[in-house]
């Protein structure tokens, strides 16, 4: 279920401004900024200021904000640099996600 902000969560606390980010984009929906552990020579992430736990979370709702995320992609891949990229979601603990708060990772560059 979504929520407008959750208190536990690490992604709605950057949202607001109590925890600082290297932020790359920002618009009334959206945030992007660059990862703190990264795994390629750029890796950012695009989290929609709604909270959603994940895709798998997703509704038709959704549909809309999630299309933002894909096509921002692309944009901000090539501001940053990059010819080629690779975008993956990671959903639920068995997918490897390990913050609760749906985000599309892209990352490039080696």
């Amino acid at each position: 279920m979504s929520t407008q902000y959750n208190n536990e969560c690490i992604f709605c606390k950057i949202v607001s401004g109590a925890i600082p980010s290297k932020k790359i984009y920002e618009d009334e929906d959206v945030i992007a900024f660059h990862d703190i552990n990264p795994s390629a020579k750029v890796h950012f992430l695009i989290v929609p200021k709604l909270h959603v736990e994940s895709l798998a979370s997703c509704e038709a709702e959704h549909q809309v904000l999630l299309g933002k995320l894909l096509l921002l992609a692309p944009k901000l891949a090539k501001e940053q640099g990059l010819a080629g990229f690779k975008t993956l979601i990671n959903t639920g603990r068995e997918g490897g996600q390990l913050v609760f708060h749906l985000h599309l990772h892209v990352l490039g560059g080696n």
